[in-house]
């Protein structure tokens, strides 16, 4: 085993995906080197990789994470923009039937960024790695940690054949869905973390098509949500428009409601299994580009790292390493970009290595994960076989508060932002606790409930549905 002399001014982060690329951006500046160290080999742009099976699937980053990425990488939006990627206001451009009815087509509360994952993920990386104090060791393996108990001195990295340590003041593991951070930080000595798992058994299916040439351009999101209340499995389907006039659909089922992976099924489930027929229809004036990606990836899986009696220095974990939520909900992008907010904000206000320093960033970024674990599990927990124990009495409370308020929310535009600031996670879940919001909830929609997905006639005829 060879070692890489390296200062201790130095950071590695590891997964070179959307959360590692941010958490290097981060620190960028306050560490004299960055490196990323990702077990891929990336690609020079947008393209498939081996390690990103999600990328399949319909990502959208929420004008929460859009800020923060903004405040990391300046212009980095406007690169996406120009690279094709769509920028949709919320609730204006979005055609959604929730649980409790058709939500109105309200004037702009916040927007989300909509791409293919492979555009949004080469975006950032090529915007990370133009600075020359970043590195890139792709191809790489992390075998584990350095150190003890007490501290993190640097990581075990597997090259070839080949080991080696690389020493670090500062290791950030933003491994995704795959890491190992529990088992490496009970190797160190570490007591075992606590975990929560929340299975909804949600199976995805997802593919591409050119969209209508009339509608290729302004076209907005239409989504059908499961209705939890009904006792059924759980059937969803998403359909965003992004580059190159292209639409990303996925549709998905919880246990005994799978979408099936064969293509030509995809239509059938869209117009027949969902709530309503409006995606499979739009569908059938389509023409299909790929087969069909599918997965079962969909666990909401969050270990509690902050609740750690001890915990080292020189360690923080971040990302779907921390928190995995069910990719219903289109939060693991916006909650990755606001812990590296929080990331550089706290090595900035404590200083490089200062003491208790990665416990602090380990409970600064429990706060935006725990806020989308809210938001995710309070469905999920609900269908069956999702916990050993079922539904607890908290989850039962808040279930039946967020399903008045999203009636509210169908026919009253004031409530309806109040769920956007929560849902972009612009703010926090206190807002609808405020006064004003728990009188709104009790009176319920003022205005009544729209009968069909609120298209406007222009959009239907240019979709070939009129």
């Amino acid at each position: 085993m060879s070692e890489d002399p390296t200062p201790a001014r130095t950071a590695v982060v590891l997964g070179g995906s959307h959360a590692g690329m941010l958490a290097a951006a981060a620190l960028t500046g306050l560490a004299d080197r960055v490196v990323v160290v990702e077990r891929d080999v990336l690609p020079d742009g947008p393209a498939p990789r081996k390690g990103l099976p999600q990328a399949r699937h319909a990502h959208m980053l929420w004008s929460g994470g859009v800020r923060a990425v903004a405040e990391l990488l300046p212009g980095a939006t406007q690169a996406l923009r120009e690279a094709g990627a769509r920028r949709h206001p919320v609730t204006t451009d979005m055609v959604v039937l929730g649980a409790r009815g058709w939500f109105r087509r309200w004037p702009e509360s916040h927007h989300v960024i909509l791409a293919g994952r492979d555009l949004l993920d080469a975006t950032i990386r090529a915007q990370v790695l133009a600075d020359r104090r970043v590195e890139l060791l792709d191809g790489t393996e992390v075998v584990g940690l350095e150190g003890g108990a007490g501290a993190v001195t640097g990581v075990r990295v597997r090259e070839g054949e080949d080991i080696r340590v690389l020493r670090a003041g500062l290791v950030v593991d933003a491994t995704g869905r795959g890491s190992r951070a529990s088992r490496w930080l009970t190797e160190l000595g570490l007591p075992p973390v606590a975990r929560r798992e929340v299975d909804s058994g949600l199976a995805y299916a997802s593919r591409l098509y050119l969209a209508p040439e009339q509608a290729r351009s302004g076209y907005p999101i239409v989504n059908v949500q499961p209705d939890p209340r009904d006792g059924r499995p759980g059937r969803a389907g998403f359909l965003l428009p992004i580059e190159d006039g292209r639409w990303i659909v996925t549709l998905n089922g919880t246990r005994g409601g799978e979408p099936s992976p064969e293509a030509e099924d995809f239509v059938r489930f869209a117009r027949e299994e969902l709530r309503h027929p409006i995606i499979g229809e739009l569908l059938e004036r389509a023409e299909p580009l790929t087969g069909v990606s599918y997965t079962r990836a969909t666990l909401n899986r969050r270990h509690f790292y902050e609740r750690m009696p001890l915990w080292p220095e020189n360690f923080a974990v971040v990302g779907d390493a921390l928190a995995a939520f069910n990719p219903l909900y289109g939060h693991g992008l916006a909650v990755a970009a606001q812990s590296a907010v929080l990331l550089r904000d706290l090595v900035r206000r404590h200083g490089w290595g200062a003491a208790g320093l990665a416990r602090r960033v380990q409970r600064a970024v429990a706060r935006p994960a725990g806020a989308a674990w809210d938001l995710a599990v309070g469905q999920d927990v609900f269908y069956p076989g999702a916990t050993e124990g079922g539904p607890t009495v908290r989850d039962r409370l808040a279930a039946g508060y967020v399903s008045r308020l999203m009636l509210t929310a169908t026919g009253n535009g004031r409530i309806a932002r109040r769920v956007t600031d929560v849902t972009s996670l612009e703010r926090g879940p206190e807002v609808l606790l405020a006064p004003s919001v728990l009188v709104a909830a009790a009176v319920g929609p003022l205005r009544p409930a729209l009968d069909g997905p609120p298209l406007t006639g222009d959009e239907l005829k240019r979709a070939g549905l009129r």
